[in-house]
């Protein structure tokens, strides 16, 4: 709720005046004090309810229309999307294929849950090559397979840090490859984004796709990561 709420906020600057906040915000902190009962609220949940209440008393936004979009986020946009194609592309050979030959008609085919961008390319991790995917001027990011961006995405330092040492973000990540593997960052626009395939784990011959995807984190179809460890996946 709250990423979908900064999202949405996004679309309004200027327009949320900020003692509209003060005017909200202000009253519930005084309250927030223990009770014994329920959890308290930090600030952000707090700036959250605020701007929902805002946006639906300025009439930009209705509670149901909201609602909707959270559900539409949790349900059927997401980054299990793309742990799905991932995992069709890591069983079905002539599926990955049409990945890499062109990513939004195969994902179109495949999902049916909504019409994928015009550009989406999947790039392959190899033993070879290392993908990652960045924006370098915002925060461009293949939303279709993999929902909304992560806080880390959209910040200056990955931003920056990714294109000149990608390696030392990688290690930020907890992830450390050989020295010999190149690393490849892909940047991201409003027309083209990209997609990492990941490389399959060994020891998951003969798995089902459904059981595949459990491997499949976001942060292994960005670059960020790796899939899981089979024996992570119960």
């Amino acid at each position: 709720m709250q990423l979908i709420l900064q999202e949405i906020a996004l679309l309004w600057p200027g327009k949320v005046d900020g003692t509209d906040f003060v005017r909200y915000i202000s009253p519930m902190s005084e309250h927030q004090h223990d009770h014994n009962e329920g959890s308290n609220l930090s600030e952000m949940d707090l700036r959250v309810r605020a701007l929902e209440t805002i946006l639906v008393e300025k009439g930009y936004i209705e509670t149901a229309a909201l609602d909707r979009i959270v559900e539409l986020y949790e349900t059927k946009i997401g980054p299990h999307i793309g742990a799905q194609v991932i995992a069709k592309a890591w069983s079905d050979p002539s599926f990955r294929k049409s990945l890499l030959d062109d990513a939004s008609k195969a994902v179109n085919e495949f999902t049916q849950v909504g019409r994928v961008g015009e550009h989406l390319i999947a790039v392959e991790n190899t033993p070879q090559v290392h993908n990652m995917i960045v924006c370098t001027l915002c925060s461009c990011y293949p939303t279709d397979v993999l929902g909304l961006p992560p806080t880390w995405y959209k910040s200056f330092a990955y931003r920056s840090r990714v294109v000149k040492e990608p390696r030392a973000v990688l290690a930020d990540f907890g992830v450390t490859l050989p020295a010999e593997t190149e690393i490849r960052v892909w940047d991201s626009t409003a027309e083209t984004r990209y997609l990492v395939v990941p490389m399959r784990p060994a020891g998951t011959e003969g798995w089902s796709e459904e059981r595949l995807a459990k491997l499949i984190t976001r942060d292994s179809m960005v670059g960020t990561g790796l899939p899981k460890k089979p024996s992570e996946v119960a």
